[in-house]
């Protein structure tokens, strides 16, 4: 069964930065693609990253590009995501999965930025 369990998040003040992480199993991690997506309160979900299986290549939401940083540890099957200079706007519960995404889905970690 597919398992994907998010950790890392937390209160920090803008201009903080925090790293999270998403330890997965269940499913052959080294042939696919992950992503990163958050729900803000109120709101739907927003994609913010992708990182291809391999790990060359990456993609970012226009909103957090040149502050966050995806990246992923094979051996550990765990994904990254790196979140420098955060503002209030990156307030969100913070999911990961595979790319297309699977049914199962962890309990995110809560990012909250404020002062």
């Amino acid at each position: 069964e597919v398992q994907l369990v998010e950790s890392g998040g937390g209160l920090v003040q803008p201009g903080g930065s925090l790293r999270l992480s998403c330890a997965a199993s269940g499913f052959i991690f080294s042939i696919s693609a992950m992503s990163w997506v958050r729900q803000a309160p109120g709101k739907g979900l927003e994609w913010v990253s992708t990182i291809s299986n391999g790990g060359s290549t990456t993609r970012y939401a226009d909103s957090v590009k040149g502050r966050f940083t995806i990246s992923r540890d094979k051996a550990r099957n765990t994904v990254y995501l790196q979140m420098d200079s955060l503002k209030p706007e990156d307030t969100a519960v913070y999911y990961c999965n595979a790319y297309p995404p699977f049914s199962s889905w962890g309990q995110g970690t809560q990012v909250t930025v404020s002062s």
